[in-house]
């Protein structure tokens, strides 16, 4: 199990908060849809590779979607925000059951350890 992987010349690990770009046709017209959240898993190899964005949307409700990232609908993978390095695992579940403010809280002091060292 791998924690992070190369994505079109760039690393792309779990912890980050991504913008995923992906394709969709409705009615015979093509537009970008953009889903922002924190990458939980990485899962498969090379071509089966397969990635779960977390975000939370209206009501606090966790919204989770899986991408395959050899779609070709998938356009581009953006890093927003890169997790602190001190993720060693390869799926972070532990988020799901966690608000938005203690996962930011968790994050921030990871950052003044790293920032002492």
């Amino acid at each position: 199990m791998s924690n992070s992987f190369t994505y079109k010349d760039k690393d792309v690990g779990v912890g980050d908060r991504v913008h995923v770009i992906q394709k969709v046709f409705e009615s015979g017209k093509e537009r970008r849809q953009i889903f922002i959240g924190t990458l939980i898993k990485v899962k498969g190899e090379s071509e089966n590779r397969t990635v779960t964005v977390r975000r939370i949307g209206e009501n606090k409700i966790g919204i989770e979607k899986i991408f395959s990232v050899n779609n070709p609908f998938l356009e581009d993978i953006v890093v927003a925000h890169e997790g602190h390095k001190g993720t060693r695992k390869a799926k972070i579940y532990y988020i799901r059951h966690k608000s938005k403010k203690e996962i930011d809280k968790s994050s921030s002091r990871n950052k003044k350890k790293e920032a002492k060292k």
